[in-house]
């Protein structure tokens, strides 16, 4: 037999027995023959490089990159991430089935293998004002999809617990097809643990303690360690991966800026974070390829191995993981950093015109707090999670919250901007987070993707307000009642149509306002810190277009506090 491809002189490594050992690999068809030395069609030699199984991110929100399908593909093949488990319920509360219908659309022909856990909640709490709701029959008819594995992140923890009828249904829908359900469950533990896994929910990226994830573990769960832009969590969780439990934990990006995927990349940097702080290295492979596979059910992937797809990386060595080359079902994707061919978006027409605000009327930040005691949110530097303060903020003799009488505070506002039915969410941010001379909105606020918007005074909170919705989405930063920078996301307001270095450098100069202009601290990325405020299923104090919301006590408060 002729192969099409033979890889000459490489180190392969075997994560099935933890070998290294050298031989040829054989490639035919988009799939590995062997060892043998074979004939081929064409030869590599890499001169005692590395060759590793493709990557896996085992759970990504591709929106969150800011970048479209075809853009996000072109930003990490190159590192060597060839498959990804995505879970696209940002485009779904925004867009519902036909968002669904353009992601399957959109990576239909990519390189980049895209497999999807259908979104499990949307909106992800009945509280929240989502531009779409699917129920669990909405979903049924996707669940058969072959590129679909699953039912995404269950995070109505509450719901799962009371055995809210509509999630069982969904979760039966999966399960029944042999598909996995995917968790979501900080800070849960003990009965409501066992509770919650014993409905059939298998996976959990969203541990915050080494106890978590051993909790997690011992109870038969798949545990995914994130590192993102917004939460870096992979060296402080790394402690609890031990010989003996680290075939049960995978890596994640969950939701990673372009620049940060251009600057750092993307599994590759996992791997090398994990092994400079001491995992073993074929173990911290095993877990950005093998783990994975066997997780989400991907038979035929995570491994060099007679049969397999060919997803191959070759990089320098088990310490620096430098990509040299990248394989994608045997074809050569990527070379010393770079695409070797442009990816064409899909289109994107019907994802458009998604930002409908209803017109704001004339104080829509005014914010009465009469006892001059409020409820304030504390921002976390890279966490998701907040802190609930109560305390005394300066008001006017009408009960009116005074900027000038509270120096450091500033308010943050949440818009519904689906249906244009004018609700407004107040609240405050401390000093924490140390924005000052303007104001900055998003329209990218998980999960329902409201319009989010933080300022220091009401007149550049409305501006860029009014900015984000002239841009169809976006980014916006204003100040002194102008506009200093955006991002358009004209993209069901989440996605630019650019490529990943301009949607980067777009973000890079955001950053930098952030930091030079209105003060933010270096330890919160300015942009996604405001965009999980709006999260209202992690704790402990969020805010929706409805007000504040008490995730502890799972209702919503005023802001004024007894």
């Amino acid at each position: 037999m002729r192969a099409d491809l033979r890889i000459d002189n490489t180190h392969v490594l075997d994560v099935y027995s933890g070998e290294i050992a050298d031989m040829p690999v054989c490639v035919r068809e988009g799939r590995i023959l062997g060892f043998a030395r074979l004939e081929a069609d064409a030869t590599v030699d890499d001169g005692g490089a590395f060759l590793l199984p493709g990557f896996i991110d085992a759970h990504v929100h591709l929106e969150s990159s800011m970048l479209c399908p075809a853009r996000f593909a072109q930003a990490v093949l190159p590192w060597g991430t060839v498959t990804i488990i995505a879970d696209p319920h940002e485009i779904a509360n925004v867009k519902g089935t036909d968002g669904l219908a353009y992601m399957l659309e959109a990576t239909r022909r990519l390189p980049l293998d895209v497999r999807f856990m259908l979104p499990s909640c949307v909106p992800a709490l009945p509280v929240e004002d989502a531009g779409a709701s699917l129920s669990a029959a909405d979903l049924l008819p996707w669940l058969d999809h072959p590129r679909v594995a699953g039912l995404g992140e269950m995070m109505n923890v509450p719901g799962v617990l009371s055995g809210d009828v509509e999630l069982m249904a969904k979760m039966r829908a999966a399960l029944d097809r042999g598909k996995k359900v995917d968790g979501h469950s900080p800070g849960l533990t003990g009965q409501g643990l066992d509770a919650y896994i014993a409905t059939g929910i298998s996976t959990d990226h969203e541990c915050v303690t080494v106890g978590e994830i051993q909790d997690r573990i011992r109870r038969g769960m798949y545990v995914l360690l994130r590192e993102s832009s917004a939460s870096r969590d992979l060296l402080r969780l790394l402690s609890g991966v031990t010989p003996a439990n680290s075939r049960r934990c995978l890596f994640c990006s969950d939701d990673l800026h372009p620049a940060a995927i251009l600057e750092n990349g993307h599994i590759d940097n996992h791997l090398r974070l994990a092994v400079a702080a001491g995992l073993d290295p074929v173990a911290a492979v095993r877990m950005a390829t093998l783990n994975a596979a066997e997780c989400y059910g991907l038979i035929d992937k995570g491994g060099i191995a007679p049969g397999r797809v060919a997803d191959l990386v070759l990089v320098d060595n088990l310490r620096d993981f430098r990509v040299g080359a990248v394989w994608a079902a045997g074809r050569l994707a990527a070379e010393n950093g770079r695409m070797l061919e442009a990816l064409a978006p899909a289109d994107d027409a019907a994802m458009r015109g998604s930002v409908r605000l209803a017109p704001l009327p004339a104080n829509p930040f005014a914010l009465r707090i009469p006892g001059g005691k409020a409820r304030v949110i504390r921002l976390l530097p890279r966490s998701l999670m907040t802190e609930h303060h109560i305390r005394k903020v300066g008001v006017t003799a009408d009960g009116d919250f005074d900027f000038a009488l509270n120096p450091g505070l500033v308010k943050v506002a949440v818009l519904e901007r689906h249906r244009a039915t004018g609700k407004i969410g107040l609240g405050l941010l401390d000093e924490n987070y140390g924005l000052r001379g303007g104001a900055i909105a998003t329209s990218v606020a998980h999960d329902s993707h409201n319009l989010v918007v933080v300022g220091d005074n009401d007149d550049d909170m409305r501006l860029a307000v009014e900015e984000t919705a002239r841009l169809g989405g976006g980014v916006v930063m204003a100040a002194d009642c102008r506009i200093l920078a955006t991002l358009p996301l004209p993209v069901a307001g989440l996605m630019s149509d650019r490529s990943a270095e301009e949607t980067a450098d777009a973000m890079r100069a955001l950053l930098r306002l952030a930091r030079v202009h209105y003060h933010i601290r270096e330890e919160f990325d300015a942009v996604m810190a405001l965009s999980f405020l709006a999260l209202p299923v992690i704790p402990h104090l969020k805010i929706t277009a409805r007000g504040l919301f008490d995730v502890d006590a799972f209702r919503f408060v005023d802001i004024a506090a007894p």
